[in-house]
């Protein structure tokens, strides 16, 4: 086993267990640091695709931007521990069979999926990424950018004192 297949087994295992606790733990502010902790796990995996400008960014906008307007949405809100939340949800079971169900298809497709392996990545990689940004891909930018503000506005009308 090579260093780079050893790494990426651990950037993995990492990425998973704490995907995993950020959708197990009660505590808000902790799933957020566990999130932040997955957001890390993919820079790395960047690293090892050698897309160094999607590490960085992965780094500054989600570790550092999308991650601390989360906190700031949580801080916002009154219930931070989610102590009167059921342990469980009360549909586990559906979204067990679900999540089962997503995860034979990921299995399908990876099992019987053609992967071309490139050993170099494109020589100009960060050009290419930025026009595919601002033509190709605009549309789901700007979408991603108006939920992340309608989220911030829901968070900050949630917080908002009721006696005025």
């Amino acid at each position: 086993m090579s260093a780079h297949q050893l790494a990426f087994l651990v950037l993995g295992v990492l990425i998973l267990v704490s995907a995993l606790m950020v959708v197990t733990v009660r505590n808000l502010v902790h799933a957020a640091l566990f999130l932040i902790l997955c957001f890390a796990g993919v820079a790395g995996l960047y690293v090892l695709l050698q897309a160094e400008f999607l590490a960085v960014a992965q780094v500054l906008i989600y570790i550092g931007a999308i991650t601390v307007l989360i906190l700031f949405g949580i801080m916002l809100t009154r219930k931070i521990t989610g102590g009167a939340q059921p342990p469980l949800a009360s549909h586990w079971k559906a979204a067990g069979a679900g999540a089962g169900a997503f995860l034979l298809l990921l299995l399908y497709v990876a099992m019987t999926g053609q992967w071309q392996v490139s050993d170099q990545p494109p020589m100009d990689s960060t050009t290419t990424l930025g026009l595919a940004l601002v033509t190709r891909y605009v549309l789901p930018f700007e979408l991603a950018s108006v939920v992340l503000l309608a989220a911030l506005v829901g968070a900050v009308l949630l917080a908002r004192d009721e006696t005025r």
